[in-house]
């Protein structure tokens, strides 16, 4: 049988950028993260300051909400989309209660990666976190 080319312990390294109005949702998502056994976890509540924690943290993934106030989930999708090089590969998950198609749409036409709609099954977020995960380090080996 042929050796894992990413070990489980190279994705859980990774540092994971949660961001959402909601401190409910943070806690779920926080718990859900360290129960899979990452331990890089940063999270914002307060979109306004989403931004300038993405440029300081420079994330492996970004798990965002699209329904915030002051600054919603896409205005940071089209601004990651400014600050990041065009070579970079930085996957965002969208995790949202806005499941309308244009809401999809838009999201991934910025840039999201994936999208999933609240209540999520926590089993699967946590499948494609890994997933998204393990293609930028894919991406990354790429590059290098």
């Amino acid at each position: 049988m042929p050796e894992n080319l990413i070990q489980p312990s190279e994705i859980l390294s990774r540092r994971v950028l949660a961001i959402d109005d909601e401190e409910a949702n943070l806690l779920l998502l926080r718990s859900l993260l360290e129960r899979e056994g990452y331990s890089d976890i940063h999270c914002v509540s307060d979109p306004a300051k989403a931004m300038q924690a993405y440029v300081d943290l420079e994330p492996d993934l970004v798990l965002l909400d699209l329904m915030m106030p002051e600054v919603d989930g896409f205005q940071l999708l089209e601004a990651f989309g400014r600050h990041d090089r065009a070579e970079e590969f930085r996957p965002v998950l969208v995790l949202t209660a806005d499941t309308t198609l244009q809401a999809r749409r838009r999201a991934l036409a910025l840039g999201a990666k994936d999208f999933v709609a609240k209540p999520f099954d926590v089993i699967e977020v946590a499948l494609r976190i890994s997933n998204l995960l393990e293609t930028r380090i894919l991406y990354e080996r790429l590059r290098n």
